[in-house]
């Protein structure tokens, strides 16, 4: 059923029961511009700036919003719009950041990135030709040898952590039944999880000091440190994708008469490898902008070491602290920021190819299906 009802000098309007009592399409639109203004109004009240504007209207939105929905629709029509509404603040909240920080890395990192940056090292520069340096395109010196070093010192260390992550990861979940050396080993990869970064990098300096020397510092000295930060990341990741997997692939396999080794490297892997990839390049992004322990490590150079066994060697995160810290010329910084920022935005780069670089790996060896 429904009925007609006429205002003066309108059409008539025919109401549906269905459709009685619920909000119009465009209130949480018009009570979203609302709160964008009465927001802006509150903090122009107390001095206007961003943050508070953003916070004002997000406050607004809430508290307008689910009073208004609950008024129309009823009492629990407004408490689901509420929690709806709060989870979408956490989400935008969340996203902020970092919009906020690419945003920033982008609008100061694009100027400097020039052929110098990206093709030739900081050997020989002097604050000299930074004085000199009047606009973006005449700053000398680079960030190559940094990036040669990043690349180099990342691949050893994954080299060394995802063989032994994932073999950790395997005997945790197919061969330990929860034995007390399974337990043991998930104790101390939990220890292990909340290692300071300074911590490995000693480890590591300490290690190699005693075997060759206390002064040796190589690039392949900080891969170690940046192994024992990343198998834990490894293990944790591996473990629980390798749980996920159904039992009853493990068990049509065993029916077949297909051994376990080969039932965990056939079937059980193939069907985890997506998120094993993923836990990987977790691994990588979260050792690949570390600094303290490759300042005790690999020190810090400005010439090109193509070699991770010998000499010491520059990555990205220590080529920008000092950039920061110590600029080339410290009457004229403006060049050393400008590499600086240059060499984060290059560092984001990279660690984006990684995630692309996983995504293909995981496709590629995902197991097939009949859609595919």
């Amino acid at each position: 059923m429904s009925t007609t009802t006429t205002k003066p000098g309108t059409s008539p309007v025919r109401e549906s029961r269905l459709t009685r009592g619920q909000r119009p399409k465009w209130l949480i639109p018009v009570i979203g511009v609302g709160a964008i203004v009465v927001g802006a109004a509150i903090s122009a009240l107390i001095g206007f700036n961003i943050a508070t504007w953003a916070i004002f209207a997000a406050l607004v939105f809430l508290i307008v919003g689910p009073l208004l929905i609950g008024a129309i629709e009823g009492s629990r029509a407004g408490s689901d719009s509420l929690m709806t509404f709060l989870v979408y603040t956490a989400f935008i909240l969340a996203v902020i950041p970092l919009i906020s920080v690419i945003y920033t890395v982008l609008a100061n990192g694009i100027p400097g990135l020039t052929s110098n940056l990206l093709f030739t090292s900081m050997n020989g520069v002097t604050g000299a030709q930074d004085n000199f340096a009047e606009a973006p395109g005449d700053v000398v010196g680079g960030a190559y040898h940094a990036i040669v070093g990043t690349v180099s010192i990342t691949f050893w260390a994954t080299l060394m952590s995802v063989p032994i992550g994932l073999l950790t990861a395997i005997y945790l979940v197919e061969y330990s039944n929860n034995g007390w050396l399974g337990k043991a080993i998930t104790f101390f990869v939990d220890v292990m999880t909340g290692i300071p970064s300074i911590v490995a990098g000693l480890f590591a300096a300490a290690l190699f000091g005693m075997i060759f020397g206390p002064s040796t510092r190589t690039g392949f000295v900080a891969a170690v440190a940046l192994t024992v930060l990343m198998i834990p990341t490894v293990v944790k990741n591996t473990e629980e994708m390798l749980r996920i997997v159904p039992n009853e692939l493990r068990e049509a396999s065993y029916a077949l008469g297909v051994r376990k080794w080969r039932t965990i490297l056939k079937v059980v892997i193939p069907t985890a490898i997506s998120g094993i990839a993923s836990g990987v390049t977790l691994a990588i992004a979260r050792v690949i902008g570390e600094t303290a322990p490759l300042l005790v490590t690999a020190g810090f150079a400005t010439a090109i070491n193509w070699n991770s066994f010998s000499g010491w060697m520059t990555t990205l995160p220590t080529y920008i602290y000092y950039q920061i810290m110590t600029p080339t010329s410290p009457t004229n910084p403006d060049p050393s920021l400008q590499r600086a920022w240059a060499a984060a935005l290059i560092l984001i780069a990279i660690v984006m190819l990684l995630n692309l670089l996983a995504r293909l790996i995981a496709k590629a060896f995902a197991p097939k299906t009949a859609g595919r």
